[in-house]
């Protein structure tokens, strides 16, 4: 017997794929489901964070597939930066490159020391539904930050080079910053990093394309990090359901970054806002009186 059937990997996996990109916190959902759902799985147990790891693995290299070409450049103008030691005032690539890294670090170094203790005290379904409400009065700040934030600069047509402009390196180590808080299941990675752009002063195009570059690395080397784990004796009976999960959450994240891409254009973040607040209030009361 597997520890999680093939159709509760599924499952799991198409919600992963769909919640890490939407701001509703893929591991709030994903800690939320199981006990929803009367599944009998556990998740701090071992098997289960080793699971995730299939699905965040997929979810990152569909990001990087999506962006491919964006990160072609990037790579490059790091590479030109560390070539002549030196990010040239007119290197966008280099410059976006290096604001990548800034905002990588601070998660990087919260989920290195403190993943596994958050973990094991917050995540609960319990938990999860109260952070799930905290989420949506994130969400609801941010929207407020929306209707403030300046439309893209028509005079800088490409993305990439509003970002650089507006962006100072401070600012990209508290986007960053913010994109930890989602070590807590019920907050969102995406949904913190918007906020975050918003708040040092992205259009809400802009905060949400930074957001998705900075998730890559990020979700990608967290991934890889465990990746051993899934092939090492925590993997047994659960790489099966661990592919089947990566499949789906690698399904649902493709359409998930096309369409969020579009809506973050002219859309607000209050429908996601409302979800989470409602979802987490429901759930707060269901697990309390069961």
């Amino acid at each position: 017997m597997h520890p999680i059937s093939y159709a509760q990997a599924i499952v799991l996996g198409l919600l992963q794929g769909a919640a890490e990109l939407f701001p509703v916190s893929s591991l709030g959902h994903s800690v939320v489901l199981p006990r929803l759902l009367g599944w009998d799985i556990h998740q701090n147990d071992d098997y289960f964070l080793t699971f995730l790891v299939a699905t965040h693995l997929a979810t990152a290299l569909v990001l990087l597939g999506f962006f491919w070409r964006d990160w072609v450049r990037i790579v490059k103008g790091l590479g030109r930066s560390l070539r002549d030691r030196e990010i040239h005032p007119s290197d966008t690539d280099a410059k976006l490159g290096w604001l990548l890294v800034v905002g990588t670090v601070p998660a990087g170094l919260l989920g290195l020391l403190l993943e596994h203790a958050l973990r094991k005290v917050f995540a609960s379904p319990q938990s999860a539904a109260a952070f799930l409400v905290l989420n949506g009065l994130m969400l609801l700040g941010a929207e407020h930050l929306r209707r403030r934030a300046p439309g893209p600069d028509p005079l800088l047509p490409d993305g990439d080079a509003r970002i650089v402009a507006r962006l100072r390196w401070r600012d990209a180590l508290s986007v960053g910053a913010a994109q930890a808080v989602a070590l807590l299941p019920g907050l969102s990675r995406s949904g913190a990093s918007m906020g975050g752009g918003l708040l040092v002063g992205l259009s809400n195009e802009d905060a949400a394309r930074f957001a998705f570059l900075l998730a890559t690395p990020i979700i990608g080397a967290a991934a890889l990090l465990k990746l051993p784990d899934l092939a090492g004796s925590a993997g047994d009976g659960i790489r099966g359901p661990a592919l089947a999960g990566a499949v789906g959450a690698a399904f649902t994240a493709w359409f998930s970054v096309r369409f969020l891409m579009k809506y973050f254009e002219t859309n607000r973040l209050t429908p996601f806002a409302y979800y989470c607040l409602g979802i987490g209030v429901v759930l707060s009361i269901v697990f309390a009186v069961t």
